[in-house]
């Protein structure tokens, strides 16, 4: 098997609402959209993130009407401190503080209009093992 990309798709509610969200606080832009989808990207990502309209006739059955409950979107950044002050700035609530686990992660969340999880993720501490 040859992966030639990747890519998430996450069923939202208002795909425009989670679109601008990315576009606006994490600097994607949109690559395709049609009615109830939008495929979003940034050069530096390696995947693209897709919001599907919840109860999108073109998902299986079984899928329509799933949520993204549960998903955590996260990317890993270079300044995990100075992200956290310009979303502050831009008004982003942080419904996670930024935290540090033992093992050197660092992370902070935030939610965009649908509720979908996106975390902020450092590995620059240093493990306390």
């Amino acid at each position: 098997m040859k992966v030639t990309s990747s890519a998430v798709s996450i069923n939202v509610d208002d795909v425009p609402a989670s679109t601008a969200f990315l576009v606006e606080h994490f600097g994607f832009r949109e690559e395709m959209s049609a009615e109830g989808f939008a495929s979003l990207t940034r050069d530096d990502v390696g995947m693209n993130v897709i919001f599907l309209w919840r109860g999108l006739g073109t998902l299986p059955a079984d899928q329509r009407e799933e949520h993204a409950a549960g998903l955590i979107l996260a990317f890993v950044v270079d300044d995990l401190e100075g992200e956290l002050a310009r979303l502050r700035a831009e008004g982003v609530t942080i419904t996670m503080p930024l935290t540090e686990e033992e093992w050197g992660e660092r992370a902070f969340q935030v939610r965009d209009p649908n509720g979908v999880i996106v975390q902020l993720v450092d590995w620059n501490a240093n493990p306390a093992h």
